[in-house]
């Protein structure tokens, strides 16, 4: 593996590379994956239950949409810096630590009597988030050996895919039929079977690396990082905040109910799973390709929305296309990152989860200002020009990784 990087990676970097194991610790990349679950359910359950949230706390559906905004931006500096203040510690100790906080974050938002006390639970699960991110495909490079690494991204992957079904159509049938408020309690206990997991098969990874703010000066200087960093700000702000406001779309433009809403956010989360592992085949093709087929089949899609949307066939059509081609994204963005920068792979982690959070606040936002001045169409308005604009960025200026 130390050969395949002498050329992509800067020589005295090298050394840093981690010590690649020779048997597969599936266990543990499978508790890893339910992590990744948890969190990523938890971060976009607002999305399915928004309309909820915001009457029940008597605030205005974009102020609801905020509390993404919140667990974003912390997350981009809990990203950056836990692998830096934690460095000293094993790394699993650090993995149990975070979702102990995300498990307490669900808690607190399923009791939250305000506004203020529901934003300081998603603070608490920014934390959760924006670490775990940061270290859980850095550490996937240390559970298995250097051959079943893509296998291993493609399963840390299928964590995010299934939480677009369990944060989007099952969290709008559980709100209808139990409550947003237990909902967060249910996420609660689904963050506890991941602890579980964790605690039982993750084997000791003590720091081999001792990661630093000028690590990331140094990794900032590869123009293959860079250019990565900003086509994931451009795409991934507008796949958010098409994502985040879908309900409000879905209300206004085919003008569904619940219960039709859920089963088209389960169009999409099982497209997205479909999407996770045909991305994979398509990242074993090329990396480019999948990036830039899957940011120029969202774009398209958005386009679609906008123009025939009102019919509940072709917005439902489109969701579930819409979330095939979001599959790509994860293993496509984590196998660039594993490819460039494998010599710093947690501050190259984080770097990309800030960056995902930056863009995925960042589309909160504007998407709150679009759905409140403009209506639900706005913010899918956004994602075309967004996505669209990341699919020719790559498309001109990216250069093929090489392969590991």
């Amino acid at each position: 593996m130390s050969n395949s990087l002498s050329a992509t990676a800067d020589p005295e970097l090298v050394s840093s590379v981690p010590e690649e194991r020779t048997e597969a610790a599936w266990p543990a990349v499978f508790a890893l994956s339910m992590g990744v679950f948890a969190l990523v359910s938890a971060e976009f359950l607002p999305a399915s239950v928004l309309t909820s949230i915001a009457a029940d706390l008597s605030i205005s559906v974009g102020a609801a949409g905020q509390t993404v905004t919140v667990t974003s931006l912390v997350g981009v500096a809990a990203a950056i810096f836990t692998p830096i203040l934690t460095s000293r510690f094993d790394r699993r100790l650090v993995l149990w630590t975070l979702l102990s906080l995300l498990a307490l974050s669900s808690l607190v938002t399923a009791m939250a009597n305000g506004f203020a006390m529901l934003l300081a639970a998603r603070f608490l699960l920014g934390i959760a988030l924006g670490g775990f991110w940061s270290m859980a495909p850095a550490l996937t490079l240390r559970l298995v050996p250097a051959q079943s690494i893509p296998r291993a991204l493609a399963l840390i992957s299928a964590g995010v895919s299934a939480a677009f079904i369990g944060g989007g159509p099952l969290g709008a049938y559980l709100d209808a039929l139990i409550g947003w408020r237990m909902v967060f309690g249910l996420s609660a206990g689904l963050a506890g079977v991941a602890l579980l997991a964790l605690l039982t098969t993750m084997p000791p990874l003590p720091s081999q690396t001792t990661p630093r703010l000028g690590t990331l000066g140094e990794l900032l200087l590869r123009p293959s990082i860079r250019l990565m960093l900003i086509s994931v700000l451009v795409i991934i702000s507008g796949q958010f905040t098409g994502f985040t406001y879908i309900r409000p779309f879905l209300e206004q433009a085919p003008q569904l109910g619940v219960t039709a809403i859920t089963f088209v956010l389960l169009g999409y989360g099982v497209g997205n799973v479909i999407g996770n592992f045909a991305g994979g085949a398509v990242v074993g093709r090329g990396v480019k390709l999948a990036i830039v087929s899957f940011a120029l089949t969202i774009g398209v899609l958005a386009l679609v929305m906008l123009q025939f949307g009102a019919s509940p066939i072709v917005a439902g059509i489109a969701v579930a296309l819409w979330g095939f081609a979001f599959g790509f994204a994860p293993v496509g963005f984590q196998t660039w990152m594993v490819r460039v920068a494998a010599d710093h792979a947690e501050s190259a982690s984080g770097l990309v989860t800030a960056a995902f959070l930056v863009a995925i606040a960042s589309g909160a936002v504007l998407g709150g200002l679009l759905v409140n001045h403009v209506g639900g169409l706005g913010p899918i308005g956004y994602m075309a020009v967004a996505t669209l604009a990341g699919a020719l960025l790559v498309l001109v200026a990216g250069k093929e990784p090489p392969s590991p």
